[in-house]
């Protein structure tokens, strides 16, 4: 990682942090435009074909049978949060396989200099998987809310802050088990060069949340039910903690956003707990601005701390070592690519983040706030600073389009990047959402759980 100003050294070498400090962990990942990259994750669900049953972590057929199987080949190691604690990811290189709370299996890919790589490396992660489904009879399902399970079909993933984060969350609104167990997403990150640059690109993304949202709309099902919605995962992240999630509506007040207001909306935010070593230390609820000014009970604050803190920090797009745009549903295997080409798309090209900026500018946080609401239910049919929905979308779309265009990067058939972008084109251009196109193949034939499975496979090992 390329520190592009003298940072002193790391405070967890000395103890204490310094509000000064608090800069560093965006400070130290600026990156010149020429180390700029492209970082995708991508979550998915697994049920069994025959008996639609979720995949659990520790049965016999579950996560860690898939593991073994993955890590068998050697091209994955096994990781554990702790010396001979339970295995909780794969890693290779600098991707890595890991799991959220209810064993929704996420890609989190190695950063790429292009779509394209991307969307191989994502391609190459299925075939590996399609032996070992076709072996255990798994499907994986590519849907921003789980269609079939109930929170008691669900197992949970032993990593340590999971029940620190369920007990908490459960007191700060009503769907934090849902958010945490029956969500999947699709999330692009992307490098920033300057404090200017970085939050820049937040404040657009922030003000683009509502068009990706109703773009990316595909949460239609709950419990094998149609529910009329268009995306209960977004939906859900309506009332989980708002004070670490949402549309940070301090950086909409200002002209010039700073690092510091992201710092200060994030000292605001209740932590959940300390790692010492091998060792948590239970600290739930304490914002971390007073954890910062007057420790918990031994404990101080130390740089790590500050880190492990920004982590658990859940805004629609979100400020670390790259700038995560957070609020897309998981999609069906031929949409996935555009998150990633319609965002680098405006964000890697200079005079698409310029239009993108004048075009969202005159969007209001109420309005934003209001249009995620209702998009929840009505998709590209919702409405967006008095403009019907489709109308930002397709001028989102022209100003991707044409960034890719000016990028200009181009694989082995001599097609750049717009090329990931053009199912979801046609797509909006017949006025549909990725969860309109799912409720059209479900009215296809009777619902049941099976038919639910096959409409949202994402076809891995088919």
């Amino acid at each position: 990682m390329t520190t592009c100003l003298p940072l002193p050294a790391p405070s967890f070498e000395r103890g204490t942090l310094r509000r000064e400090e608090l800069e560093l962990p965006f400070v130290s990942a600026e990156k010149p435009r020429e180390r700029w990259r492209i970082g995708l994750e991508a979550e998915k669900f697994g049920v069994f074909a025959r008996s639609c049953r979720p995949l659990a972590y520790d049965a016999p057929d579950g996560v860690l049978c898939i593991f073994d199987e993955l890590a068998r080949t050697g091209r994955w190691r096994r990781q554990s949060e702790y010396p001979g604690g339970p295995v909780v990811a794969l890693k290779r290189h600098r991707a890595a396989i890991t799991l959220e709370p209810g064993a929704q299996f996420e890609l989190s890919g190695s950063p790429h200099r292009d779509v394209h790589a991307v969307v191989a490396e994502l391609e190459g992660h299925m075939a590996e998987l399609a032996p070992i489904c076709r072996e255990l009879g798994l499907v994986w399902l590519g849907v921003g809310f789980h269609p079939l399970a109930t929170q008691d079909d669900l197992s949970w993933v032993p990593k340590r802050r999971y029940p620190v984060m369920s007990r908490y969350l459960m007191t700060r609104g009503t769907h934090g088990l849902d958010m945490m167990r029956r969500t999947a997403t699709v999330q692009a990150n992307f490098d920033y060069e300057s404090e200017a640059d970085a939050m820049k690109k937040l404040a657009v993304c922030l003000r683009l949340v509502p068009v990706l949202g109703a773009l990316f709309a595909n949460a239609p099902l709950r419990e094998g039910r149609l529910t009329g919605a268009q995306s209960l995962r977004q939906g859900v992240w309506l009332d989980v903690d708002p004070e670490r999630t949402g549309l940070i509506p301090a950086l909409w007040r200002t002209e010039e956003p700073r690092y510091a207001h992201y710092i200060d909306w994030a000292l605001g935010a209740g932590m959940f707990l300390l790692e010492r070593g091998d060792q948590i230390v239970l600290n739930t609820g304490q914002p971390f601005a007073s954890f910062l000014d007057h420790g918990f009970e031994t404990e101080t604050a130390t740089l790590d701390d500050w880190k492990l803190h920004l982590g658990t920090l859940f805004p629609e797009v979100r400020l670390r070592k790259t700038i995560e745009v957070r609020c897309c549903d998981a999609l069906p295997a031929t949409l996935t690519g555009a998150v990633p080409a319609l965002l680098t798309g405006i964000l890697y090209d200079a005079r698409a983040l310029d239009r993108a900026r004048d075009l969202v500018a005159p969007i209001q946080y109420e309005e934003a706030a209001a249009a995620r609401i209702e998009l929840t239910a009505l998709g590209l049919r919702a409405e967006l600073a008095g403009r019907p929905m489709l109308w930002w979308a397709e001028r989102v779309l022209d100003i991707a389009s044409a960034g890719l265009a000016a990028r200009a990067r181009r694989r082995a058939d001599g097609r750049d990047e717009r090329v990931y972008l053009e199912p979801l084109v046609r797509l909006v251009g017949s006025g549909q959402s990725p969860a309109d196109a799912l409720i059209d193949r479900l009215a296809r034939a009777p619902l049941s759980a099976g038919a639910i499975a096959e409409a949202c496979s994402l076809g891995i090992g088919s």
